[in-house]
């Protein structure tokens, strides 16, 4: 039985090391603004070669940002509070040779030459509504939890086929987690 669960370690020891091309949050920070709490964050965005193939043959891409704020219990899971959600969709035009970014929350829409700006506006998020500052108490201790979620079922059903046997396809950042410093209140 123990040779097993060696075989297993070591088997895990020997897997090939790939280089950090996920989607990240980069940065987090809640402040106040007109009695509302707002999110400011940066989110560096990642695309496959297998992504970006689609993107430039005209398929939609669509990112979502999640965002809850909790509240920290010592001996419980953590107290949500509130859930947000901030979605993108970003395509390319072939004919216009332009990316457009919607804001699906907002209906804002922008265009861009190149894909490093559409990426980079989408991964600038500043003064994201999520609640009343009536809302925190400022003796408890709270933290904003975002998550930047590339949505595979988003894509057309040809391309979904794809998605279970192959990894260029999962690009969503891990779950990130930011103390509210009680100095924004």
């Amino acid at each position: 039985m123990w040779y097993k669960i060696l075989g297993v370690i070591l088997a895990c020891l020997m897997m090939p090391v790939f280089a950090n091309n996920e989607t990240q949050i980069k940065h987090a920070q809640v402040s106040i603004q007109k009695n509302h709490y707002v999110l400011s964050a940066d989110i560096d965005y990642f695309l496959s070669e297998q992504v970006d193939e689609a993107l430039q043959n005209g398929v939609p891409i669509f990112w979502s940002i999640f965002v809850k704020i909790e509240k920290k219990r010592p001996f419980w899971s953590n107290k949500t509070l509130v859930k947000q959600r901030l979605r993108y969709r970003l395509q390319y035009h072939a004919l216009l040779n332009m990316y457009r970014v919607l804001n699906e929350n907002s209906g804002a829409l922008n265009s861009f030459s190149t894909l490093t700006a559409a990426l980079n506006t989408m991964g600038t998020v500043r003064d994201f509504s999520l609640m009343s500052t009536e809302a925190l108490d400022l003796n408890a201790q709270y933290q904003v939890v975002i998550k930047a979620e590339f949505e595979e079922n988003a894509l057309p059903l040809p391309l979904r086929i794809h998605l279970f046997a192959n990894s260029q396809w999962r690009l969503s950042s891990d779950w990130s987690y930011w103390a509210i410093e009680h100095a924004n209140f």
